[in-house]
């Protein structure tokens, strides 16, 4: 579902994109001089839809760029935590560690032999079988 509708998106975009560039071919100068508008120092030649294609795609890199910075401090943060984390689950690790060497195993009692102090063995003073 996905693919179709990227594909839904990206096939008529890239449609339109191609009309946009045939139907725009000219070339418009680029100046970078705003002192001397008759004959530009720094001056591009360019067709109009690469142009345009340029700037958006520049527009895209520099939004791109102001959202990455501004999410510096949640990235940050989550980095502390994680190591945080870290730490915490090797410190639990270590004290399960340390538990389960100090627990000894677990060992069945032996079973009373002959009288026991409520009576005979396996009763208890009511005389109920256990």
């Amino acid at each position: 579902m996905r693919k179709f509708l990227t594909a839904l998106i990206v096939i008529p975009f890239g449609l339109l994109l191609v009309v946009f560039a045939v139907a725009n071919r000219h070339f418009v100068t680029v100046s970078f001089d705003p002192f001397n508008s008759a004959d530009p120092s720094l001056s591009v030649a360019l067709p109009l839809f690469l142009l345009l294609i340029l700037v958006a795609l520049l527009g895209v890199l520099a939004g791109g760029c102001a959202v990455w910075f501004g999410q510096r401090h949640w990235r940050r943060a989550a980095r502390r935590h994680e190591a945080d984390a870290r730490s915490a689950r090797a410190e639990l690790a270590g004290f399960r560690a340390s538990t389960a060497a100090a627990r000894p195993d677990p060992q069945r009692l032996p079973a009373p032999v002959g009288a026991g102090l409520y009576g005979s063995v396996g009763r208890d003073k009511q005389r109920a079988t256990l």
